[in-house]
């Protein structure tokens, strides 16, 4: 054989054998997609099976209670005694909570007029503490007058009016009353109200007030008489 011959028998021995190869390589690719597909078709059936006998039990579950239903409602028709116990139970219910009901509305309407009643009371004796207090002092006042008619010392007199007017004071303090103060102070509209200016007496008093006309008191620091008073210009 000569050299060329020898060639080209060794290039188709070379090319048969990527052939012989070729074809082995497509011949397994196709087995493995024939077992890819087998698989995928067979994991299909499975969830296909497992959704069917999903379907199936609810299918089974609904006919189940439709039946218990059917058998409920037969027995109701069969047994009107239940029917008519469920409606007494329900009458008897309505019929607790209706008088429940009444029973809080009186209740109330009671409470309404109790509270009513012991507001007028209020309204009313409220002021019985101030007017206790108060008579006591009446009684000095009283005794003071008398004493006038035959006193000879009016030193004495003017001690005893004075100490009836400390202690007429001293009570109005105890009950929240105090005494507004103004003489030398600057005019203030909260708790003053001016009645008049006169010329002051100094630069000083200017625009302040020089005199009070009329005392003003505060109840537990509610204004109850305004301070009428005289400021200076």
């Amino acid at each position: 054989m000569s050299r060329r011959n020898k060639k080209k028998h060794f290039e188709n021995k070379k090319v048969k054998t990527y052939n012989t190869a070729m074809e082995q390589n497509t011949e397994e690719q196709i087995t493995d997609k024939e077992q890819i597909d087998d698989n995928q078709t067979d994991e299909k059936l499975s969830e296909n099976d497992s959704q069917n006998d999903s379907q199936t039990t609810n299918s089974e579950d609904n006919a189940i209670d439709s039946d218990k239903k059917s058998e409920q409602t037969e027995e109701n028709v069969e047994n009107p005694e239940n029917s008519e116990k469920s409606e007494e139970d329900f009458e008897a219910k309505y019929n607790e909570l209706s008088d429940r009901y009444l029973r809080l509305m009186a209740e109330f309407d009671n409470y309404r007029k109790r509270t009513l009643k012991e507001k007028m009371e209020l309204t009313k004796t409220g002021g019985e503490d101030v007017l206790k207090g108060i008579l006591p002092v009446v009684d000095n006042m009283e005794r003071a007058i008398k004493s006038l008619e035959t006193a000879k010392d009016l030193d004495a007199v003017k001690e005893g009016i004075d100490l009836i007017y400390k202690k007429f004071q001293e009570f109005l303090t105890s009950k929240g009353l105090k005494e507004i103060e103004a003489i030398g102070l600057e005019l203030d509209t909260d708790v003053h109200e001016a009645v008049t200016k006169f010329p002051a007496p100094s630069e000083e008093m200017k625009g302040k007030i020089i005199d009070v006309i009329e005392k003003g008191y505060t109840l537990d620091g509610k204004v109850v008489r305004y301070a009428k008073v005289v400021v200076g210009e």
